[in-house]
C-alpha cells in the first residue's frame, strides 16, 4: 500500500474529535473518502497533507514518515483544499508560473513545458491568458487540478472539489481527475455518493471522525444483494411509515409519491418489492448504524 495511516487521533481545543483513532491503508488509483459534512474529512485531508499535526498517530506514504519529515511530503505531493482562492486580475499562465517558481522549477524553459502541459491536462489552455479570476467555478477548479500537477505529484489529495459545480462542469472535472488519477495516488474526499460512485476503485466511509466501512464500491452493493426493499407511499402517510420501519432513504418519484427504502434479511411486509441495492444504500446504511 501507498499510504498507511495509523491510530490518527485529533481533538481540537473546543473538545471535538475530529479524527478518531483512525486506521486507513491506501494504494494507487482512485480512493474516494465519503462522509457527511462535519465527519472529519477536512481535517484528516489537511493532517495527511501536513497543514496540521495530529495529537496521535503515524501516517507513512512509501518510504516517508510524513509526520518527521513533512517537506520530503511536500515535494510529492498536490493538494486542492475545500476553498481555494485565486489573485484577481492575474492570468492563468502568470499565476502559473509563480506557482512552477515556488515549487522550485528554476529553468523558464521547464515551467513553461510544465505550464503547457498541464493547461492541456485541464482543457484550460484556450484561456490562459484570461484572468483566473474571471473563470467560472468549474473553471477554477480545473485550474486548481493544473497548479497541483506541476510539481508532478506522486500523491494527490482533492476536498469537496465538486460542490457547487453545475453537471457538465462537474463531468469534466471528474473527467480529468480520472485521467490523473490512473498514475498517482489520489484520495477524493466528498459527501456525494455519485462522485464516489462514477470515479473511485476503493472508498472509506466516514462519520464522527471513525472509519465506519473500507471496501471497494462494488464490493459494498453486493453485500447487500436481496437486503434492499423499496414501496411507494403517498406524502401523507410518510411519518407513520417512519416508525413503523428503519427507513433507509425516501425519495420523490415524478408522481408525487415518496419511495422508501428498507434495509432487512426479510421481506418487511407484502408492501415492499425487493429493490436493486446502490452505493446510496451502502451508505445511508453505515451511518444509520453508526447514530
Amino acid at each position: 500500500m501507498n499510504l498507511k495511516i495509523s491510530n490518527l487521533t485529533k481533538v481540537y481545543n473546543n473538545g471535538v474529535t475530529a479524527v478518531d483513532h483512525l486506521n486507513l491503508t491506501i494504494g494507487n488509483g482512485m480512493f474516494g473518502l465519503l462522509g457527511p459534512n462535519g465527519a472529519g474529512k477536512s481535517t484528516l485531508m489537511r493532517t495527511i497533507a501536513t497543514l496540521q499535526a495530529p495529537d496521535t498517530g503515524s501516517i507513512q506514504f512509501r518510504d516517508i514518515d510524513v509526520m518527521n519529515d513533512p517537506m520530503s511530503l511536500r515535494k510529492v505531493l498536490g493538494y486542492l483544499p475545500q476553498d481555494f482562492g485565486v489573485y484577481p486580475k492575474v492570468s492563468a499562465l502568470k499565476l502559473l508560473d509563480y506557482f512552477a517558481t515556488l515549487k522550485g522549477i528554476a529553468s523558464k524553459k521547464e515551467r513553461q513545458q510544465m505550464i503547457d502541459r498541464v493547461l492541456e491536462i485541464t482543457n484550460l489552455y484556450d484561456v490562459r491568458k484570461n484572468h483566473v479570476s474571471s473563470y467560472s467555478g468549474g473553471m477554477k477548479q480545473r485550474f486548481g487540478i493544473a497548479q497541483l500537477l506541476l510539481n508532478k505529484p506522486q500523491l494527490i489529495i482533492v476536498d469537496e472539489p465538486t460542490a457547487g459545480l453545475d453537471p457538465a462542469e462537474r463531468q469534466r472535472f471528474l473527467n480529468i481527475l480520472r485521467e490523473v488519477g490512473m498514475e498517482n495516488t489520489v484520495i477524493f474526499s466528498t459527501h456525494i455518493v455519485d462522485d464516489v460512485k462514477e470515479l473511485c476503485t476503493d472508498m472509506a466511509i466516514v462519520n464522527k471522525g471513525k472509519m465506519l466501512q473500507h471496501i471497494t464500491p462494488l464490493e459494498a452493493i453486493r453485500s447487500l444483494d436481496g437486503q434492499i426493499w423499496a414501496r411507494n407511499i403517498e406524502r401523507e402517510d410518510l411519518e407513520q411509515i417512519e416508525t413503523q420501519y428503519a427507513i433507509l432513504s425516501s425519495s420523490y418519484n415524478q408522481d408525487n409519491t415518496i419511495q422508501v427504502r428498507v434495509f432487512g434479511a426479510q421481506q418487511p411486509d407484502a408492501t415492499f418489492q425487493q429493490g436493486t441495492p446502490d452505493l446510496e444504500d451502502v451508505y445511508f446504511l453505515a451511518l444509520k448504524n453508526n447514530n
